[in-house]
């Protein structure tokens, strides 16, 4: 069916055949001729136009118009062919595109995967040591409320916690978060083995207190019983009454003393241990901050790239929709659009 359309006479020009059609239509003003021959034909018809007052002739007027008509749609049905052609040329091209970029990705899969997995060993190490040094942070942060036994056996396990070159690249590190770990159990060991020691020094004096009282009830009883028996050292008795009145007073001076110099101290220790646990609360928040500011940075930056993207192809597919609109076909839009985005096309840029 198409080599007899190829040859097929409109009676007034000969349509291309295939073979020679794309180089017609290629050519500037290529169907000229076929425009020429056409216009040949008309003019001859016109220069003796048959008479309208038959039928004959106004038949003659309506086989002329019925000839250019099939004329235009001989040669025009030529082209759609041709443009039908290179239309299918662009998916077959895709087609084998995409065979191409799917074997080279799985190829790139294929030359990488040793990489993925030393990177997944790698972090899996990092974290190792991270963790390890976040445990010997650990050890002496909530240290307040414990007992020296306590702060004793966290000291303990501190110290054994081995540090050497097995640590790689975090050995300083795990150095100095051991040492300074270390320093703050010491220290606070200290602390809790005075506050404990000086309990048991307040523990003592009121056993010491009690037995003194005890002591002078029982002098004073057996005072009663000698100033009942002798009222003559009555005198006397009353000396040794006011001299245990006034030892009595000192020794609770002494104990009132001792009280708020033990409630100072608390005081001191207390302000002491706060200040450092703030110390270290600031340095937490102060990371976990550095972290935050480092994922928001991060999102924003991934952000604005998303936009930009968004934002260049809204301008390229509007500059290619005005192509195709400005007569372009869209293969060839496309493929100008590309070329200019990549710089391939010389004093010829889009504007962003």
């Amino acid at each position: 069916m198409a080599e007899v359309a190829e040859k097929e006479s409109t009676e007034l020009v000969t349509v291309p055949s295939k073979e020679t059609a794309l180089e017609v239509f290629k050519a500037e003003q290529g169907l000229d001729p076929y425009l020429q021959t056409i216009r040949q034909e008309l003019d001859s018809f016109l220069a003796e136009p048959p008479s309208l007052d038959t039928a004959t002739g106004r038949k003659a007027y309506a086989s002329m118009a019925h000839k250019i008509a099939r004329s235009k749609t001989a040669i025009d049905n030529i082209g759609k062919e041709l443009v039908a052609d290179l239309k299918q040329l662009p998916k077959t091209i895709d087609a084998e595109r995409k065979r191409w970029r799917d074997q080279l990705d799985a190829w790139r899969d294929e030359a990488r995967g040793p990489l993925n997995e030393w990177e997944a060993a790698e972090e899996a190490r990092i974290a190792h040591h991270v963790q390890g040094i976040e445990w010997l942070r650990d050890m002496a942060l909530e240290i307040e409320e414990l007992d020296s036994a306590a702060l004793k056996e966290r000291l303990t396990n501190a110290e054994a916690k081995k540090v050497d070159e097995s640590w790689e690249e975090y050995e300083a590190e795990a150095h100095r978060v051991k040492d300074v770990t270390v320093s703050t159990l010491r220290a606070a060991i200290q602390k809790r083995e005075n506050y404990e020691a000086e309990q048991a020094d307040l523990e003592r004096l009121r056993k010491q207190e009690e037995e003194r009282k005890q002591q002078e009830r029982e002098a004073q009883i057996a005072r009663e019983a000698e100033e009942r028996a002798r009222r003559e050292a009555e005198q006397a008795a009353q000396a040794e009454r006011e001299a245990a009145a006034r030892r009595e007073q000192e020794a609770k001076a002494e104990a009132e003393r001792k009280e708020r110099e033990y409630q100072e101290g608390i005081a001191k220790a207390q302000r002491e241990a706060e200040a450092e646990r703030q110390c270290i609360q600031q340095e937490h928040e102060r990371r976990e901050q550095a972290r935050l500011d480092a994922e928001r940075r991060e999102r924003e930056e991934a952000e604005r790239r998303q936009a930009d993207k968004e934002h260049r192809k809204r301008i390229n597919r509007a500059a290619m929709q005005a192509m195709i609109d400005g007569g372009m076909p869209e293969d060839c839009a496309k493929q100008a659009i590309t070329l200019i985005a990549q710089s391939k096309v010389p004093n010829i840029t889009i504007n962003y």
